[in-house]
């Protein structure tokens, strides 16, 4: 498997239900064969309050995809560079093509916040209406895995290490 030379250009498609959730350009930090990193400022033009966290314009995540794992975890900062915390997607592996790295949304996140005081579970009720237990469970069961080991990493300091 071929890796991709950093500071290369290329766009985040993130996949939910068979349809672009959203696009956007990155720019690739690290590329080791089996975890992309990326930079990427805040893609939406306005606040998005989730009550524990707001993500505002001018924010930077650094985003970390893995080949050969069911989850990404992103980094979040302010401008200035303080950490906000970690928000991590549940995923099928993410796929790496020419300049676009292709990820599907299986609907459970995990919210860490840059303390690691807080650790929530989010979308659980999206995941089961889903569907996805019923049309694909191995996917939804690898999903469940996923945020169960993310969970226990956080939970533990492992998040930061596995980072590293």
């Amino acid at each position: 498997m071929s890796t991709v030379p950093p500071g290369t250009a290329l766009f985040v498609t993130l996949v939910k239900a068979g349809s672009t959730k959203i696009r956007y350009p990155a720019d690739l930090v690290h590329d080791d064969s089996t975890r992309v990193t990326v930079r990427a400022p805040w893609a939406a033009p306005h606040t998005r309050d989730f009550g524990f966290v707001r993500f505002e314009p001018g924010d930077v995540l650094i985003e970390h995809y893995w080949r050969d794992r069911w989850f990404a975890v992103k980094e979040v900062r302010t401008g200035d560079g303080e950490l906000k915390g970690w928000y991590c997607d549940i995923t099928r592996p993410a796929v790496l093509r020419d300049a676009e790295l292709l990820v599907e949304d299986l609907d459970l996140d995990l919210w860490v916040s840059a303390d690691g005081s807080s650790v929530l579970r989010l979308d659980e009720d999206e995941f089961e209406e889903s569907g996805l237990a019923d049309r694909d469970p191995v996917a939804a069961e690898a999903a469940v895995r996923a945020l169960d080991e993310l969970e226990r990493l956080a939970r533990t300091g492992g998040l930061t290490e596995l980072l590293s």
